[in-house]
């Protein structure tokens, strides 16, 4: 199982497998071929169909300029491997072809080429199921943040609280950031008007007020090509931060709190990318969402005191009632229904969290099995239904983008 920076990421939006992943492939193909004359990229499968509105062509040729690039769109080309596949192919002055490349965006920024693991071969933890996870815990007297601690090393702090600060930033900005979102659909940014909205309500209103306003606020950041953490990915990128920051101002966290809080989420997110997937294209919004409300509500248990169990089962139930979640993004944008739906889940997340706090911890269904039932389920899923804008809401809503 890889280590946590390879979970979170700091980059810009508004996907990590549709804009993050083909920076770093043309960045990595950029440097490995700086004597071409001109590039081409065939792009595939999920990568094709909502590449336009995800800014996969232009983050692409923004990569490799000042060269010429000519983006070739081949939606029927579906590779068994991931449906985030592309071809990189230099060029000399005659179009003579002098390398090809094809790798593939599997999810959270992360690239790797066919055959090769998910996780580039890093393996920083030697278990990698929440079961075992949870029985080291007890046989050595250790909670989940110091099973991250004892395999990541003490500088996975300084590494978590850059990314808290990037995530706060990210919060601060959206929330005093007002107007129209890029794209056709013209959607309209709400995070500051929520935020405005909550100072005037009573406490527990005002909680729930301002959580959903520093949702939106990273998840149009996000959505406006801003600057996020993938958490897992940038699509659900406003489900952590959005019930942290709301957390820390509630409980007045102090810095070392977070960090523990955003190990157990991050070893939770880990869990899932290692044993199924964290890409809609691949499994549906179930991977994305799911997996960052499963991260939220087993953060979320841990700051309110709970055990070990009890974090598990506010992380399996977040996860669970996800089961299905397609991604059928209007346009091929992230912002419909995706924005709405990060600030859905931050919510369940926590209301998760309670319902653990109130119960001894023991349940019926692990946190492993539910995990890897989202990957079958996400194996049954239509095509439609997975970051192809070929179905669902992408198909029946309309508004001058499709």
């Amino acid at each position: 199982m890889d280590s946590l920076r390879e979970l979170f990421k700091i980059g810009n939006g508004p996907s990590s497998s549709h804009t993050m992943g083909p920076e770093r492939a043309a960045r990595k193909f950029k440097t490995e071929n700086p004597d071409a004359d001109h590039y081409k990229v065939e792009l595939y499968g999920s990568l094709a169909l909502t590449g336009k509105g995800h800014l996969t062509d232009w983050i692409i040729e923004k990569t490799l300029e000042p060269k010429q690039v000519e983006i070739i769109w081949k939606p029927e080309i579906v590779h068994p491997f991931h449906t985030n596949g592309m071809k990189f192919i230099s060029c000399d002055k005659e179009d003579n072809v002098l390398k090809e490349w094809i790798v593939f965006s599997v999810g959270g920024g992360t690239i790797v080429e066919e055959g090769q693991p998910r996780n580039n071969g890093a393996n920083i933890y030697p278990l990698t199921k929440m079961t075992d996870i949870m029985e080291w815990c007890k046989k050595n007297k250790k909670e989940l943040w110091e099973y991250v601690f004892e395999y990541e090393g003490d500088d996975i702090k300084d590494y978590l609280l850059e990314i808290w600060n990037a995530m706060k930033e990210a919060v601060e900005r959206g929330v005093n950031t007002e107007g129209i979102l890029p794209g056709s659909i013209q959607l309209k940014r709400r995070a500051s008007t929520f935020y405005k909205k909550s100072r005037g309500e009573g406490k527990v209103r005002a909680f729930r007020g301002k959580l959903f306003a520093y949702t939106l606020a990273v998840s149009e950041e996000n959505a406006s090509g801003g600057r996020v953490v993938t958490a897992p990915t940038c699509g659900a990128s406003g489900v952590i931060p959005g019930a942290l920051y709301t957390l820390r101002e509630a409980y007045e966290l102090k810095d070392d709190e977070v960090i523990k809080a955003l190990a157990i989420a991050g070893l939770i997110g880990n869990i899932v990318k290692e044993n199924a997937s964290i890409s809609g294209a691949e499994a549906g919004c179930q991977a994305e969402v799911g997996t960052a409300c499963a991260m939220a509500a087993g953060m979320g248990a841990f700051l309110m005191g709970g055990s070990i169990e009890q974090i598990e089962y506010a992380a399996e139930m977040a996860l669970e009632h996800s089961l299905g979640l397609t991604c059928d993004p209007v346009g091929g944008y992230v912002q419909i229904p995706c924005i709405e739906r990060n600030a859905s889940a931050a919510a369940r997340a926590l209301d998760t969290s309670n319902y653990s706090i109130y119960t001894d911890g023991s349940h019926s269904v692990s946190f492993d099995d539910v995990v890897i039932t989202m990957k079958e389920t996400g194996k049954d899923l239509k095509e439609e239904y997975r970051e192809t804008s070929l179905g669902g809401l992408a198909k029946n809503y309309c508004k001058g983008c499709c």
